[in-house]
């Protein structure tokens, strides 16, 4: 918001409109759908201050409901230990007799209430619509039609196109029975700015602090859209632009207020004094609200923390575990991305053979690329969305110039076609004239006969790459430049003759979120193409010789593949040719990660669950099936991140719930790939465990809904739950549920880093983000010592903790 020519008393005003604009977090589209802490831009907050906030301006939810915490204790997963040290730990004084009637107290009432929310109070909700969802799904629906009509770019006239459509409409007046509503409508000005300071001086809001949480309040009625435009503005940011349409956003949701609050006073007189009443005073208590929150939130915080000390507790038995020994000089290694699936995977594979290696290491293996198609203007990213792309990729080769034609010509038919098929005057012959051809395929696709095709990645490529900085390929210079760094941040040491460099994806059919399960990081992409650089860079014999030089040498006896980790299926494709011996490890692998994950899958009472071929078949049919809800459960169940050597972790059984990362703090002098991994993959993994935590504690908001109901919105924008209300935003409820409990347990993240204490403080104070999130409680650090004892920091200072063991004997 422009506040340039505008009074300073104004001004406070206005800025407070966009403070509230800054606590919204963005979304992805759906072709880039990567996983979002939807409260992240809250993080300067303690969580539990950040919780009430919600509660008290939104009724958002970031607490499970109290019988889920009587279920856990029911179960013993929460025993008397773990609900008494989370109570010291948060000044609780209440015993266990106490804490076990909180869970039987009612909700807290103390909710900020809009003025649409007092209005729809007096309304016949049987047979009225509520002014709550009209007003929702009528700003839904223009942001979805403005959004497709003015593309990519921050929408600089939304308010603008929002009140002429408004004034024209007189469809809302009659559907509401309330005629004359147009009037007030017609009556708001064309500048955003103006509309809001007018429509803040009529409702009696006049300090910074009430405006801030009534504009978030505002946003939250219409969160799936704020977010939206919250990725807007995150990209501007990305590339150095300003660009923010929230304030606008805000501008309309108050011009709805603005309007009803005028035509109360026009036409219904006795109602309109009821509303100023409620209105006025309800504003002075605005803050007390929250309060009343944090109050009420108190008793359930100490069974979360209970909780999560009880995985916690877990999580150090099964560190204090002796691992299985490594073979000083591997046969085979295989890099992963870090993601928790890789981790049922990396078990799989070791157990073939003592001689394999695995590692982990962040999902887009040090290349910070947007891919970009030869013969296309396409240009996605390859990297988590905290970063932008420095570098671009294509393919490369002699075939180049070849490809890029066809491409170009078959995008030429397709949108040919595309047109034809929708045309008013051409859809019906379409359907005659492709029907028979097109049943076919249909048929195929719901007998499992034929694999949906990926608009991108299943495009045929040349093989062979080549990096751009700008328009010019990257010089022998800074290929070098890039293979070292990468190297240096894998912890490799001895090279093995193969090293598999294993991104992942999935396969999924008639899944509008599938982008989420191929990474939930990596701007929601397959590492195939990240792989495929990085090996074509490794084997590049001039990077090697100038590597060499610089004293990092690397076998010619060794050679990197690129491979691909298919997370639904388990399978691993690898893009060039391996050993006969890699290969059937491989293939073993599959089938023990398969039989693992078989149980959750619901297939462990089928008859294919002891026969391996068979259950490698039923769970390659549900890649295929386009009525299949639940192909995999993705991230379900995060719950750690770990920062060690794999000689720390191997053959330690995690569940699939654990990132592992790869380190080695001995060879990192200057600790800077330590903060690289605390500064982007710890933050990362923060994002994918608070998007699942996030999507079970408020399905409603921070959710998907039912993924049977979702009609996509423009394209990529998201989705509708239905054909209409809110955009829709996290995760679908059949990606964390099963229909009868939920897969996913919300729990904070924690982080297991063995280093010194030392450098993790520095880094710890040295970046206000990664600050926020330990100070503020929003994930838990630890340090982990040579002898498996881990130390907590927080807030400055190294908390002992206990093993499950010692917390069993208080």
């Amino acid at each position: 918001m422009n506040l340039s020519n505008v009074p300073v008393d104004s001004m406070a005003l206005l800025a407070a409109v966009d403070a509230a604009g800054k606590r919204i977090a963005p979304t992805w589209p759906l072709d880039q759908f990567i996983a979002v802490n939807p409260l992240w831009e809250l993080r300067d907050q303690p969580f539990t201050d950040a919780a009430a906030r919600l509660e008290a301006l939104g009724r958002i939810r970031c607490l499970m409901p109290a019988d889920h915490y009587a279920r856990l204790w029911q179960r013993s997963q929460i025993r008397d230990a773990h609900l008494l040290r989370a109570a010291a730990e948060l000044g609780a004084t209440d015993d266990i007799e106490a804490l076990l009637q909180t869970l039987k107290q009612p909700a807290a009432e103390a909710h900020w209430h809009n003025l649409s929310d007092w209005l729809d109070s007096t309304r016949d909700r049987q047979h009225q619509m509520a002014w709550r969802d009209e007003i929702t799904h009528q700003i839904s629906q223009f942001c979805a039609a403005f959004c497709q009509q003015s593309g990519p770019q921050p929408a600089r006239h939304l308010y603008l196109s929002w009140v002429k459509q408004i004034r024209a409409d007189r469809g809302i007046a009659i559907l509401m029975g309330e005629p004359g509503l147009t009037k007030a409508f017609r009556e708001l000005p064309d500048d955003p700015q103006a509309l809001i300071l007018i429509a803040l001086a009529e409702l009696g809001l006049s300090t910074p602090d009430q405006i801030e949480a009534y504009a978030h309040a505002l946003l939250l009625d219409i969160n799936g859209w704020a977010s939206w435009f919250a990725y807007q503005r995150w990209q501007s940011r990305l590339e150095g632009g300003s660009d923010d349409a929230l304030p606008q956003l805000v501008a309309i949701r108050l011009g709805w207020e603005l309007a009803l609050w005028r035509h109360w006073q026009l036409r219904h007189e006795q109602g309109a004094q009821q509303l100023q009443q409620q209105w006025y005073s309800q504003l002075p208590q605005l803050s007390a609200l929250v309060a009343q929150q944090r109050q009420a939130q108190k008793p359930l915080w100490v069974w979360q923390r209970a909780a999560e000390i009880a995985r916690q507790q877990q999580e150090l038995q099964i560190l204090a575990q002796k691992p299985l020994a490594t073979s000083p000089q591997p046969k085979l290694q295989a890099i992963f991305c870090i993601d928790v699936r890789s981790e049922v995977m990396r078990r799989a594979l070791e157990a073939q053979c003592p001689d394999i290696q695995t590692l982990g290491f962040a999902g887009f293996f040090g290349l910070p690329v947007a891919y970009t198609p030869v013969g296309t203007d396409l240009n996605r990213p390859q990297l988590p969305g905290l970063l932008a792309a420095g570098l671009r990729v294509s393919e490369g080769g002699h075939e180049a110039q070849a490809l890029g034609f066809a491409r170009r010509e078959q995008q030429q038919k397709d949108a040919a076609w595309s047109d034809f098929s929708r045309g008013a005057a051409t859809s019906f012959s379409m359907v005659e004239a492709a029907g028979l051809s097109y049943a076919a395929k249909l048929l195929r696709k719901t007998f499992g006969l034929e694999a949906e095709a990926h608009p991108v990645n299943d495009w045929p490529v040349t093989g062979q790459w080549t990096l751009w900085n700008g328009e010019r390929p990257l010089t022998l210079s800074e290929k070098t430049d890039l293979a070292d760094g990468i190297l240096q941040a894998m912890s490799l040491k001895r090279l093995a003759g193969e090293v598999l460099l294993v991104g992942h994806g999935s396969h999924t059919t008639n899944n509008p979120h599938a982008a989420g399960l191929d990474c939930g990081a990596c701007g929601g992409q397959t590492g195939a193409v990240n792989v495929q650089v990085l090996a074509q860079l490794l084997n590049d014999d001039g990077v090697r010789k100038a590597l060499a030089d610089r004293g990092r040498v690397i076998p010619h006896s060794t050679r990197f593949v690129a491979a691909l980790h298919n997370t639904t299926t388990d399978h691993i494709h690898c893009f060039s040719q391996v050993t006969a011996a890699a290969g059937q490890w491989l293939s073993d692998a599959t089938l023990l990660a398969q039989r693992e994950r078989a149980t959750a899958l619901g297939l462990a009472h089928e008859p294919c669950f002891n026969q391996p071929q068979t259950l490698d078949a039923a769970i390659s049919r549900r890649a295929l099936d386009w009525s299949e809800v639940r192909p995999e459960w993705g991230l379900a169940g995060n719950s750690a991140f770990i920062v060690a050597p794999r000689s720390r972790t191997r053959g330690l059984n995690f569940g699939g719930r654990t990132f592992l990362h790869d380190y080695i703090w001995q060879d990192d002098a200057s600790f800077s790939v330590l903060e690289l991994i605390m500064t982007a993959p710890m933050v990362v993994t923060h994002w994918i465990n608070m998007q699942y935590n996030a999507s079970v504690s408020d399905p409603l908001k921070y959710g998907s809904g039912n993924k049977v109901l979702h009609n996509v919105v423009g394209g990529n924008l998201g989705v509708f739950e239905g054909n209409g209300g809110d955009l829709r935003i996290g995760l679908p409820q059949q990606s964390v549920h099963d229909g009868q409990q939920w897969m996913h347990e919300p729990l904070r993240l924690s982080v297991y880093i063995q280093a010194p204490a030392e450098a993790i403080a520095a880094i710890v104070e040295r970046h206000e983000n990664v600050r926020q999130l330990v100070d503020n409680d929003w994930l838990y650090l630890f340090r982990l010592d040579d002898n498996g004892v881990a130390a907590r920091l927080y807030q400055g200072a190294w908390l002992e903790t206990k093993s499950e063991q010692e917390a069993g004997h208080d």
